[in-house]
């Protein structure tokens, strides 16, 4: 009928006499027939039959002689193989260290529960916001009611949310140089002004700050991302004087503070906020599951006020079951038990990736931000550019990131950065990939 090879107002056959041709029974035959007038290909008349519908021309018509295959289109989107045998990506966790038997155990008990059939709380389950208050303010220092914390799917989801809550005259938002790429595009598509401000170890250049007139700087204090920087005290407390003086808010980043490898962490920024100037944002990716996608946002007081009265329609959308196991894992004390023992496993396996790249590579490259995180910078000392680092890294089948993408302008380093996570790397296959890369890039 698409086609055209059925003319509109033709009388088709009967039900009985195109079951009879087809070799079929006649419910099969109506069970169509009824399907293709829902659709408006036929009509039905009364004491006349079935007659073929008037149709408007269509575009698909004209492609209607191609065939299609399922099989075709999924093979068209799925990524080219590579022969990558060790990714240096700097989100993947060790995945053998997760108490997966302790979480499926959990999770069987929240599904025995009536209520985890029904939609959840729109800010999030109600138990796990107090479980995780408790928890922030005795580990990071974090002053806050559960009322205050938004849950989300990701630092990307919450910081979205966000820029609906403060977006209505899009001030502008001094943002880390370099910093995290996926924060930064995301203040962009929601028509921000995004003002790049440089950073060095003591944090993002205050006086730079001042004079930039944002209202809002995006901050990842406890471990600069990218370059691993950890902010001084002094330094924090300048900031929220900042924010005091600008009438402005602080967004805190502090994406993997539990993993500090010297000393002990520094208390996050919002716990030295007298005046509630800090938004706070923390994720349980990395020191948990990636896939779990579970986030938390802590809003000032002014801006959970806008929150409840705008958006608060928005349902929540973090799983309630996952929501309630990781409750239940945080309350009956594995969730305590499993970051002292991530602690452990990535020092060792940062210790022996700084040990390695010194065996291995030694004066030819430089190591930034070797005091925390599950991630380095390796400074190459070579006339080689970034991209052709990473391709010849390929090529040898190792992958390693590169840094650029997180400037706002050109990166003033006259060699080239790469960045290296360890986290979901075995001792042995660090070992092996720095190696790979030592006789790849300086033989």
């Amino acid at each position: 009928m698409e086609a055209g090879r059925i003319p509109p107002n033709t009388r088709l056959p009967s039900i009985r006499k195109l079951a009879r041709h087809l070799g079929v029974s006649k419910n099969t035959v109506e069970a169509a027939y009824q399907q293709l007038m829902a659709e408006g290909y036929m009509i039905s008349k009364p004491k006349s039959g079935y007659y073929a519908a008037e149709m408007e021309d269509r575009p698909s018509a004209i492609h209607s002689h191609k065939k299609f295959s399922l099989f075709d289109q999924r093979n068209r989107h799925m990524p080219a193989k590579t022969d990558i045998r060790i990714d240096f990506r700097h989100g993947n966790i060790d995945r053998e260290s997760f108490p997966i038997a302790v979480w499926k155990k959990l999770s069987n008990q929240v599904m025995r529960e009536k209520e985890i059939f029904s939609y959840g709380e729109p800010q999030g389950e109600p138990e796990f916001r107090l479980e995780l208050a408790k928890y922030l303010y005795q580990s990071r220092g974090v002053v806050c009611s559960p009322d205050q914390i938004i849950i989300g799917g990701g630092i990307q989801q919450l910081l979205s949310l966000l820029c609906l809550i403060i977006g209505a005259k899009r001030h502008p938002i001094a943002f880390e140089n370099p910093g995290y790429d996926g924060a930064r595009e995301i203040f962009l598509h929601h028509g921000f002004p995004v003002i790049p401000i440089e950073v060095n170890r003591q944090g993002i250049h205050l006086e730079k700050l001042e004079k930039s007139e944002a209202r809002f700087v995006y901050v990842t204090p406890s471990h600069q991302f990218p370059l691993g920087f950890i902010m001084p005290v002094a330094s924090r407390i300048k900031l929220i004087r900042w924010a005091e003086r600008a009438n402005g808010y602080i967004i805190e980043d502090d994406y993997d503070s539990e993993f500090r490898y010297k000393g002990k962490p520094i208390p996050a920024l919002q716990g030295l906020d007298p005046h509630g100037r800090v938004i706070y944002l923390g994720t349980f990716s990395k020191s948990l599951l990636p896939s779990v996608r579970i986030a938390y946002m802590i809003l000032p007081k002014p801006l959970m006020t806008k929150y409840k009265m705008n958006f608060s329609i928005y349902e929540q959308p973090v799983s309630k079951i996952h929501q309630k196991t990781l409750y239940l894992f945080m309350r009956e004390g594995y969730w305590e038990k499993h970051l002292r023992k991530m602690r452990h496993v990535y020092q060792k396996k940062h210790m022996m990736l700084i040990r390695t790249i010194q065996t291995y590579m030694g004066d030819n490259v430089r190591i930034i931000g070797e005091d925390s995180g599950l991630h380095v910078i390796l400074e190459v000392k070579s006339d080689d550019t970034e991209e052709h680092l990473i391709q010849t890294a390929k090529n040898a089948g190792i992958r390693v990131y590169p840094t650029s993408n997180y400037w706002m302008d050109n990166p003033p380093s006259p060699y080239p950065q790469i960045l290296m996570g360890f986290g979901g790397l075995s001792e042995n296959e660090m070992i092996q990939g720095i190696r790979i890369l030592s006789e790849t890039w300086f033989s």
